[in-house]
């Protein structure tokens, strides 16, 4: 709630602008009765990104529960279940930025609704496998499925949100992404428990295909082709509103952003925060039943403080970055400091989960981990919006692709530890607990890229700039 009357407050400082009808191409006069009140047809478009991103971490985050049982049926080693996680994030980072891009060119409707059948069907079919090869190859279909469900819904956000309201909505969409993967071990526990753990994927594949048809059915692209829309609301988001025609969306251009350093500083920062969160979330509960003794339903109810800890991390995040603006003029040092500091933080609470003895304070700190790191992923949203202009989908698919690298490997590397350490003769805490150092010095590398990451430069600074101009020392307002 808190939230929401923080996005309803900064919404009134928006500018009116003229909308444009896309599908007569006139203009949209908004209307001059005073008396006429804003309809909040907007409020139903982040209500559905919030379910969204709840149901795509339901699906993506039940692996984690359902890996005990399934190695023990399965007989999978820890490297094993490390391939499983890998080939999900190869192909959630390689369809990425090319679902991100079809959403720009031929909008987010129908791309978010395909998107959702088609992880949906392969979380059910998940449940089906019986040999590592034909799981993989289940895992690396619904990651190219998830692909692109972020990069969308950030673009559907720049259209329905004015631009001091965005951050807030971002927030609310992520932290509903990370109560969803609290729900997740939970509900994946209790399932697996009682039906088995093919069952679990089947409840959760079936889900999604609810959300996509009430989506497809009510939701439109532009908001002045939307029913419910009055002339108040059109103008409140007029600044948010698509400059062109789908068909007519500029070619990216790919020498601006191969030479923009935000675009490595936030893909390398993204890779940092996604190789701790991965392994969280898809090793956490093996690592309590493996390391801390710790039954499954136990550590189903265990490992969702990772994901409550995030949920509440992408609120304050928002929260703080507003509260920091108003007090310091400089965006760009806001932006660097909650970035920076949210990873310094979780680099601490990384250090602590090996330094606790018991598994409650270990479930504590990782949760705290996963909010700090969450707190950064506000900021970081917040800059990929500012740097990237017209081609939003696209480089926000790019950025966050990126982190698919230290998102496969990390949860890979994890497995493949624990292995070699048992080859050595280790069992218990003793076999896993040295590889949170490695997710400490992570983090630490994410504070360095923050230090440099430049919120003025854009890229359509970059792409509009004549190649002999001099560098743009322009800062956002």
């Amino acid at each position: 709630m808190m939230a929401l009357r923080s996005i309803r407050k900064r919404e009134t400082r928006e500018p009116p602008q003229s909308l444009v009808n896309r599908s007569t191409a006139e203009p949209i006069e908004p209307s001059n009765e005073l008396t006429e009140r804003p309809t909040r047809v907007r409020y139903g478009v982040l209500a559905f990104l919030c379910s969204l991103c709840f149901v795509l971490y339901l699906d993506r985050l039940c692996m984690g529960v359902a890996k005990v049982p399934m190695q023990e049926e399965l007989g999978f080693t820890n490297t094993q279940l490390g391939m499983i996680d890998l080939a999900f994030m190869i192909s959630y980072a390689v369809f990425e930025m090319p679902v991100g891009n079809w959403g720009d060119r031929f909008g987010s409707r129908g791309v978010l609704t395909r998107i959702v059948l088609c992880w949906s069907l392969f979380t059910a079919l998940t449940g089906t496998m019986s040999s590592l090869w034909p799981l993989l190859a289940v895992r690396f279909l619904f990651g190219a499925g998830e692909a692109g469900a972020f990069p969308n819904a950030a673009r559907v956000l720049t259209r329905w949100f004015p631009g001091p309201s965005r951050v807030q909505a971002q927030s609310m969409v992520t932290a509903f992404a990370q109560l969803g993967g609290a729900v997740s071990p939970i509900m994946a526990g209790y399932i697996s428990t009682w039906f088995g753990w093919r069952w679990s994927f089947a409840f959760f594949g079936a889900v999604g295909v609810v959300w996509a048809v009430a989506f497809y059915m009510w939701f439109r692209d532009n908001p002045a082709e939307h029913p419910g829309v009055n002339s108040a609301e059109l103008k409140m988001l007029a600044a948010s509103a698509p400059a062109a025609n789908h068909e007519q969306h500029p070619p990216l251009p790919w020498r601006a952003i191969l030479t923009n350093a935000n675009v490595w500083l936030l893909g390398i920062a993204m890779n940092c925060g996604a190789a701790t969160f991965y392994m969280c979330v898809y090793w956490f509960p093996k690592y309590l039943k493996a390391a801390r003794g710790v039954e499954l339903v136990n550590s189903g109810w265990l490992s969702s403080l990772i994901n409550v800890g995030g949920a509440i991390g992408c609120i304050a995040g928002a929260l703080i970055s507003n509260w920091l603006i108003d007090r310091i003029p400089d965006r760009g040092t806001v932006r660097r400091l909650v970035g920076g500091g949210g990873f310094a933080a979780a680099a601490f609470c990384v250090f602590m989960i090996v330094h606790s003895d018991s598994p409650v304070a270990a479930s504590i700190f990782s949760g705290l981990a996963i909010m700090c790191g969450q707190i950064q992923i506000t900021s970081w949203w917040a800059v990929t919006a500012e740097i990237s202009g017209k081609h939003q989908g696209a480089l926000f698919g790019l950025m966050n692709s990126m982190g698919g690298i230290g998102g496969g490997l990390s949860p890979y590397f994890f497995g493949w530890f624990g292995d070699w350490m048992g080859r050595r003769g280790h069992t218990g805490r003793d076999q896993w607990d040295p590889a949170f150092y490695v997710y400490v010095g992570v983090y630490l590398v994410g504070v360095v890229c923050w230090r440099f990451i430049d919120a003025s430069r854009s890229i359509e600074d970059r792409e509009n700039r004549p190649q002999d101009a001099p560098p743009d020392s322009t800062t956002v307002a």
